[in-house]
C-alpha cells in the first residue's frame, strides 16, 4: 500500500522565471508600487507569500479538525479510485492499485475476490455522480460507514507479493515489504485457509518438487501417509496428495501467518484423516 504525503519546509517558497526586471526571482523583493499603477495584479512572489500563509493556516486547522480531515482524504481516494480523475488535488495524498496480472486460475472465484467485488459494487452504487455532491455525501456518513469506506479504498493499495530481485537494494526492499505484510497480516489475524484457499495439483502440488509434496501430506497427515504415496510418479502423487490434504487446513510456508493457530504445522486428529489411506494410494 502506498499513500503520499508531500511535506516541505514551512519556510520554502515557489520559485517562478524571471523576467527581464527580476520579477518573480525568490531574492527580488517586490518594487514598490507606484501611485499612478492603480489595482494592477499581485506579483507571483507577493501571492505565493500571501498563500503559504494561507497553507500554513490550512495545515493547523486541518489537523485540528479529524472529521473533516477524514472527508477529505475519503474524497480525494474516492475520486482516485472510482472515478481516476487526473488532476492536482488540494490534499496530496493517493492510493495506488497494485495490480494481480499473475495469479492461480482458482483465485478470481475465491471468497476473498467474491467480497471485494460485492464490496466495491455497493459502495459504487451509492457514490453521487457530482464532485461537490460527493463531498457533502461523505460529510455526511456516519463515522462507521466512513472507517468502513476508507479501509476499502486503502485495501486496493496493499502489496504483499513477492517479486524476482534483480540487486542487492531491490532484494532488501522486497524483504522490507513483505515484513511489513507479515506483520499487517498478523494483526488481522489471517488465516488463509478460512479464507478457502487449499492446496490443489494446479494451484501448488502439480508445480512443485515431489520432496515439497511428500512434506506437505506429511505435516498434515503424518508419515504414514506420506510413505503411503512415496513411491509414486509425480503426477500420481501429486493427485493423491490433494485428496489427502482436502480438508486438512494445510498452507505452504508462503501463506502462513504467525501466531495464527492452525493445522498447518502438522497433528490432524483422526476424526479428519481420509476414510482409507490404502485406498487414496491405490488410485
Amino acid at each position: 500500500m502506498r499513500i503520499r504525503f508531500t511535506s516541505g519546509d514551512d519556510d520554502a517558497v515557489v520559485c517562478h522565471s524571471a523576467g527581464d526586471d527580476g520579477e518573480g526571482r525568490e531574492d527580488a523583493p517586490d518594487a514598490e508600487p507606484e501611485e499612478e499603477d492603480g489595482l494592477k495584479p499581485l506579483s507571483d512572489r507577493l501571492l505565493t507569500e500571501l498563500t503559504a500563509w494561507r497553507t500554513l493556516a490550512l495545515r493547523d486547522a486541518f489537523a485540528a479538525n479529524p472529521r473533516i480531515a477524514l472527508t477529505e482524504l475519503l474524497h480525494t481516494l474516492v475520486r482516485d479510485l472510482y472515478w481516476q480523475v487526473s488532476s492536482v488535488d488540494c490534499l496530496e495524498a493517493y492510493v495506488r492499485e497494485i495490480p494481480l496480472r499473475v495469479h492461480s486460475p482458482d483465485m478470481p472465484g475465491s471468497l476473498p475476490a467474491h467480497a471485494l467485488r460485492q464490496r466495491n459494487e455497493g459502495w459504487q452504487h451509492d457514490l453521487p455522480e457530482d464532485e461537490d455532491a460527493l463531498w457533502q455525501w461523505l460529510d455526511g456518513l456516519d463515522d462507521a460507514s466512513r472507517i468502513a469506506l476508507l479501509a476499502h479504498c486503502l485495501s486496493f493499495g496493499i502489496n504483499a507479493l513477492h517479486e524476482s530481485s534483480y540487486g542487492p537494494s531491490l532484494a532488501r526492499s522486497v524483504r522490507e515489504r513483505l515484513a511489513r505484510a507479515d506483520r499487517l497480516a498478523t494483526a488481522l489475524t489471517l488465516d488463509l485457509a478460512e479464507a478457502g484457499w487449499q492446496a490443489t495439483v494446479e494451484n501448488y502440488l502439480g508445480r512443485v518438487t515431489k520432496a515439497r509434496i511428500l512434506e506437505a501430506v506429511r505435516e498434515a497427515r503424518g508419515n504414514e501417509a506420506a510413505d503411503r504415496i512415496a513411491h509414486m510418479k509425480k503426477g500420481d502423487m501429486a493427485q493423491a496428495a490433494e485428496r489427502l490434504l482436502d480438508g486438512s487446513g494445510w498452507l505452504p510456508e508462503a501463506l502462513r501467518t504467525r501466531n495464527v493457530a492452525g493445522r498447518s504445522e502438522g497433528e490432524v486428529g483422526a476424526a479428519d484423516m481420509p476414510d482409507s489411506l490404502d485406498a487414496v494410494a491405490a488410485e
